[in-house]
């Protein structure tokens, strides 16, 4: 390969789709550079690519055809990229969260298909509120959690925030993209920089934090380490919820009485994070764990207001 995106890789005219989306995803299997957390990861990037490269979904009548030298190229291009650690959202240039196509840029956080199970308990916990309706997403990066939350309860005023002015600049542009008028996004370090008319009257707020411990950073696989900014990593605490103690403590200030914070971890630091919420004051502690297991969505609530 020569300059980025280019390759001088001969194409083969007789090699079909499904023949290449094999042998590209025996190479992305092979990289000690991504973090192989699924089986079957590498076929689903491979098939990921060629779709992109395609314009078109991967199916059985599609994986008979035959490319193009030019997409042949394109396609031995990207995979290469996929190899060196390059994640694929960053490749192609979009990711799919939950019927949303998100574009994304380089310098802001790549989204994961495990942030789906929070998104869905923040729309769960939203519908069940009361209007005015109001969430906030700490920690935004692209967006993906505001943009589900605006795009499923089209009622609610959901905001994004982010220290990242590239972060809120791209969920802006998701923003604009999706035609969510109800979605805002801004900087902020935590809650700090939202209007004023707010304190009081949020009802869902979510966070995934950097919850990557200082120490860890350099035992992380090349594809999050060289790709991902530093601060969507990690908050430079020891144990990886310097953020999610801050977080906790100043929710009772924003929330809504009943109001709930629902967090984002690794299913190593669920305990920890319950912990980290109830030391805070909150109530109703709950943790709920995705299908591969990978993933933990711990929730707390503010007190409610007796009733005299």
């Amino acid at each position: 390969m020569t300059k980025r995106g280019r390759s001088t890789a001969p194409s083969d005219s007789t090699l079909s789709v499904g023949t290449l989306i094999a042998g590209a995803a025996r190479e992305i299997a092979q990289s000690t550079a991504i973090d192989h957390w699924q089986p079957s990861q590498s076929r689903y990037d491979a098939e990921e690519l060629m779709a992109d490269v395609m314009d078109g979904p991967v199916n059985a009548a599609t994986r008979r055809r035959v490319l193009s030298p030019k997409r042949q190229r394109r396609f031995a291009a990207m995979v290469k990229r996929r190899v060196a650690g390059e994640p694929v959202p960053r490749i192609i240039g979009s990711f799919p969260f939950r019927g949303l196509d998100l574009h994304m840029r380089d310098n802001v956080f790549v989204p994961r298909i495990s942030s789906e199970l929070l998104a869905g308990e923040a729309v769960k916990a939203l519908r069940r509120r009361r209007s005015p309706r109001v969430a906030v997403d700490v920690a935004t990066g692209a967006g993906p959690m505001a943009l589900a939350m605006a795009n499923e309860v089209r009622d609610a005023e959901v905001w994004g925030v982010d220290i990242s002015k590239d972060a809120v600049a791209l969920g802006r542009h998701n923003a604009k993209h999706l035609k969510l008028d109800n979605a805002h996004f801004g900087v902020s370090d935590l809650l700090d920089g939202l209007p004023d008319r707010l304190r009081g009257a949020i009802d869902v707020i979510t966070i995934h934090p950097p919850y990557v411990a200082r120490r860890e950073i350099k035992t992380l696989p090349r594809e999050i380490r060289a790709y991902e900014p530093r601060s969507s990593l990690t908050d430079d605490s020891s144990d990886g919820l310097g953020l999610v103690r801050r977080l906790a403590e100043s929710s009772h200030e924003w929330l809504r009485p009943g109001g709930v914070v629902l967090v984002e971890v690794g299913t190593y630091l669920s305990r920890s994070a319950q912990a980290a919420l109830r030391r805070a004051g909150l109530v109703n502690v709950t943790w709920k764990r995705d299908s591969l297991g990978v993933t933990r969505v711990v929730a707390g609530r503010t007190p409610r207001r007796k009733t005299s």
